[in-house]
């Protein structure tokens, strides 16, 4: 019995390695400029908190908020995030 798995303490120990995943996915998504406008990046309770110096492309962001989940989902390998909060 030593060898039984409790699949919700596994999936939270996998949590941290997933969003760290997802933050690094952050500069390789979205690309250099963007990154160089990016100030504060973490996640809170599968919320992406991000903050970018420029309003012009936080708004630009804003826009696009659906596909970057679904993208950045999608370089961790696991449903990390349900959204975006930009600021």
């Amino acid at each position: 019995s030593a060898f039984l798995l409790n699949r919700s303490s596994d999936l939270e120990m996998e949590t941290p390695l997933y969003e760290h995943r997802l933050l690094q996915a952050w500069d390789k998504v979205l690309g250099p400029t963007v990154s160089r406008y990016t100030k504060e990046i973490r996640i809170y309770n599968q919320v992406l908190f991000v903050t970018i110096t420029s309003a012009a492309l936080r708004n630009e962001l804003m826009m696009r908020r659906t596909e970057l989940v679904a993208r950045l989902n999608s370089e961790a390998g696991a449903q990390v995030i349900t959204q975006i909060v930009l600021r």
